[in-house]
């Protein structure tokens, strides 16, 4: 065994510190006065007392890892041994066998670099072999490669032995879930949790939705299944949270099965839960997934969904039907959904979502826009002249950044502000909360002041004619507007121009005499650009107000009316003229 050489003129360290490693991958046993690692630590001792004569000693200090795998690096005492390694308190590291220390051929071959830096050999005392030559390498490699190939090989046994027990329904571990005990490796049923289960799932089937569930089972007092592990910890007995829910509800153990990789198969257990609830309560979260496909987060969401009425008092659920790569949207009455429209009667309503969604858009950009509509909404809860005037201002420019607004942004407003809306044949009506606008105008988004008009909170009603024309199995929507036409949306890319205008103004008034060059760096754009665009905030509020409507020619567009705004009068009444606007 060849030791570290020392520089000349130095003192050569007397003895061998040798430092004794042990490991064992379970905790199992570990509690025994003497176990697999007192074991291995007596074998090595007595190896390096056999080479007392070469000066080999054994170090005090313990490197033992118990219940941790030969698989990772992450080991403390493993840690610890190659800091004292890199510290110079260690000459040699004593293992009972080489698959103690590491059995990952790469893991061996980090271990390794750190023992050659630092001059430390390495001896594995039931495989006679060391570090210190190339041949001991070789040997030692070879050992690591056929450790790493047992390793790798007793997984794949094991992976085919659950799948294989599982294809037989048998329970193959794991924490039981709530409803079930385990006796002698297998599930049974636990009468009082059962009960529990059942419940659940009957009372989603009739809420149909998992917050009002858990609400319901807070309120009751029900809790998660209590364990106790068998180091005598305590878990469990908390608050059933709504992901767990949803797993409770997927879970096919409750019908008797046993799963693995996404296959079913029947299992030894009994199952807790009848084929006819299941169906049942699995029909309702399917349903529940499309719907909030729907939704805010969707692609393209259903701005008002959960809003919407027919004549009849009948809610309109948010559908769409894909046809030729393309998507379209809807609006149906639930009656429709259940049972289809009977031949020859003209019930429910299935109307295009974008259309009527874009019409209703229209009138609260213009309710917001129109600061007399707004004073007379806020003039009887709010006293205070002031603060009336933040709130019209607040609401002009929430008109105008609308459009700049992502899709969920404005579903959530729309979901705030609109408390229900009645489909006619000749006419839309849309409840506005007056509370919600008042709070949503607000200066600072703190509650307004009040005067002594506070129970003038009465909601605020929109009327937006309409003329529903049915154009072959299709209901077309008709906004009223210039003769029968369709009246437009508004303009996007005018409304988006609109909105930076009015941010370029606030841009200008708060900079505090910086340049045009120096705000329009800030903004991002060009001088010339940001300088035309300021101009379009001083547009006459009847043009402001055609442009939120959707009045404009159809000609005029973003392009074209930021190209036009240096040459724009300002008489109001002549840029009326120059954009043809009336």
């Amino acid at each position: 065994m060849n030791k570290r050489s020392s520089p000349p003129g130095c003192n050569r360290r007397a003895g061998v510190r040798c430092a004794i490693y042990t490991r064992k991958s379970s905790e199992e046993g570990l509690e025994q006065a003497f176990n697999s690692l007192d074991a291995q630590r007596e074998t090595c001792e007595a190896y390096v007392f056999s080479q007392k004569h070469e000066g080999w000693m054994v170090l005090p200090q313990m490197y033992d890892d118990g219940g941790f795998s030969g698989g990772s690096l992450d080991r403390p005492s493993l840690k610890r041994l190659l800091a004292d390694i890199a510290a110079g308190m260690i000459d040699t590291i004593v293992v009972y066998k080489v698959n103690r220390l590491t059995r990952s051929l790469s893991d061996f071959a980090k271990i390794v670099e750190v023992f050659e830096r630092h001059g430390v050999t390495f001896v594995s005392v039931t495989q006679s072999f060391n570090t210190t030559t190339s041949m001991g390498r070789l040997t030692l490699n070879m050992l690591l490669s056929f450790a790493q190939f047992e390793r790798e090989l007793a997984g794949e046994r094991i992976r085919d032995k659950i799948a294989a027990s599982k294809r037989k329904g048998m329970w193959m571990g794991g924490l039981p879930p709530l409803g079930y005990d385990i006796v002698d490796r297998k599930l049974v049923i636990n009468g009082d949790e059962a009960e529990i289960v059942r419940h659940i799932f009957r009372r989603y089937a009739a809420l149909g939705s998992v917050r009002p569930l858990k609400e319901e089972l807070d309120s009751a007092g029900i809790l998660s299944k209590c364990r106790l592990d068998r180091f005598g910890r305590e878990s469990g007995g908390k608050s059933l949270a709504r992901g767990a829910l949803y797993l409770m509800l997927q879970n096919r153990i409750y019908r008797g099965e046993i799963v693995h990789k996404q296959a079913s198969y029947p299992g030894e257990h009994e199952a807790l839960i009848d084929e006819g609830l299941w169906n049942e309560v699995h029909s309702r979260l399917v349903a529940n997934r499309v719907d909030r496909q729907s939704g805010a987060k969707a692609a393209e969401p259903s701005l008002l969904a959960g809003l919407m009425y027919d004549e009849a008092g009948e809610r309109m659920t948010p559908t769409h039907a894909n046809k030729r790569g393309r998507r379209y949207r809807y609006y149906v009455s639930h009656s429709l959904i259940r049972r289809g429209r009977p031949s020859g009667e003209d019930v429910g309503r299935r109307l295009p979502a974008g259309e009527l969604e874009s019409a209703i858009e229209a009138r609260m950009i213009s309710l917001l826009g129109d600061a007399g509509e707004i004073c007379s909404a806020v003039e009887g809860p709010v006293a205070d002249a002031s603060c009336r005037a933040a709130m019209i201002r607040e609401a002009a420019r929430l008109a105008a950044s609308w459009s700049e607004l992502a899709p969920s942004e404005r579903r959530s407003l729309l979901q705030r502000l609109i408390e229900r809306i009645e489909i006619r044949r000749d006419s839309v009506t849309v409840a506005i909360r007056r509370g919600a606008l008042l709070s949503l105008l607000a200066p600072s988004r703190t509650a307004p002041a009040t005067g002594g008009a506070a129970a003038d909170t009465a909601g605020i009603v929109l009327t937006i004619a309409i003329h529903l024309r049915r154009v072959g199995k299709e209901m077309r929507l008709l906004i009223a507007g210039s003769g029968d036409d369709l009246h437009k949306p508004p303009d996007r890319s005018l409304l988006r121009l609109l909105g930076q205008a009015y941010r370029f103004q606030d841009m200008a008034m708060r900079g505090n005499g910086r340049s045009i060059g120096a705000l329009a760096e800030e903004a991002g754009v060009s001088p010339s650009y940001f300088t035309r665009v300021l101009k379009l905030s001083f547009l006459s509020p009847k043009l402001i107000r055609a442009i939120l409507e959707g009045r404009q020619p159809s000609k005029l567009n973003g392009k074209l009316l930021t190209r036009q705004s240096g040459q724009l009068a300002r008489d109001w009444a002549l840029q009326a003229d120059q954009l043809g606007i009336h």
